[in-house]
């Protein structure tokens, strides 16, 4: 396998990092990867990491749900059933942004279309993107429309879409300046990017600390928190209005650090719920740190 060092902070040059934790990727290669901490501007990524041509290989799971509708086991029930619930969450958000009127949708990074496929029944024109073939002939059948691969990005009209989406996908994505750049450019001016990330500084990722799932390295690049987050937006002129908690994350999450602990050290269900109650109830009482956060964004009034 052949790997990149990256050398600067992607977020803001610095060439000074330290090594914050060492997790192992417990889906698929069983590897250990290191996260390093920008000692600038505190942003997290993995370091080193796979180059893109080598990354599909870390995605080469069955259990892998959002790119495999036919997964199953009793996590992957439990991720179905929470996501009939947030689809109609999302699209909801995202209607109330528009005004109450629908409009034209890119989703970056797709999965296997449950999203869209909710977006479009509410009466939004969508659009989707998405690298994995498997997860895009599903999300094709699902929606009875094409589903482009993310080159096709480059393709699509300026200032085209009245909203796009990135549901846990940027911390995907090797090119994140490139890939922002080009989302930005089919954005209309008041258009609203919203982005879902994981949050290494929710209490469940304390909690786990190198067993947290949602590290899920090496397919997770970078692991944001709110102030970095506003750092790499602000650098493509985007200002966030509204930072938004998923709190069935946390619960999601610690069941799955949980499934990767040791047998005698994993808990239960009752384990599971107090966790996830606990980092809920944390975030909610102090601070905002949720496990999971929905970022939205607009061009600031400088940037036009």
């Amino acid at each position: 396998m052949v790997y990149e060092l990256l050398e600067s902070c992607p977020v803001c040059g610095s060439t000074t990092f330290r090594d914050k934790l060492v997790v192992q990727d417990k889906s698929v290669s069983q590897e250990l990867f290191t996260i390093v901490q920008c000692q600038n501007c505190g942003f997290q990524f993995t370091n080193p990491r796979p180059r893109a041509e080598h990354i599909g290989k870390y995605y080469e799971s069955d259990a892998y749900v959002s790119h495999n509708s036919g997964a199953q086991g009793l996590i992957n029930r439990v991720y179905k059933v929470a996501r009939y619930f947030t689809v109609r969450h999302k699209v909801a958000l995202l209607t109330q942004l528009h005004g109450g009127r629908r409009g034209q949708l890119l989703d970056y990074g797709c999965g296997t279309g449950h999203f869209l496929a909710g977006a479009k029944k509410a009466g939004w024109q969508v659009t989707g993107l998405e690298p994995n073939a498997r997860a895009r002939q599903d999300a094709t059948a699902r929606l009875g429309q094409p589903i482009l691969e993310p080159a096709a990005l480059a393709t699509l009209p300026p200032a085209s879409f009245d909203a796009v989406t990135l549901w846990h996908v940027l911390e995907h994505v090797h090119s994140l300046h490139e890939t922002l750049e080009q989302l930005l450019h089919v954005l209309k001016p008041s258009g609203h990017l919203l982005i879902a990330v994981p949050n290494p500084d929710s209490l469940d990722a304390q909690h786990y600390r190198q067993e947290w799932a949602a590290y899920d390295v090496p397919r997770h690049l970078y692991h944001f928190v709110p102030a970095t987050m506003g750092q790499l937006l602000a650098r493509h002129g985007l200002r966030i209005i509204q930072t938004l908690p998923l709190t069935l994350d946390a619960y999601y999450v610690s069941m799955l650090s949980e499934k990767q602990r040791s047998p005698e050290r994993a808990g239960g269900p009752i384990t599971v719920l107090k966790a996830g109650f606990q980092s809920n109830q944390y975030a909610a009482q102090r601070s905002g740190q949720y496990s999971s956060l929905l970022y939205v964004a607009q061009r600031s009034p400088a940037a036009g």
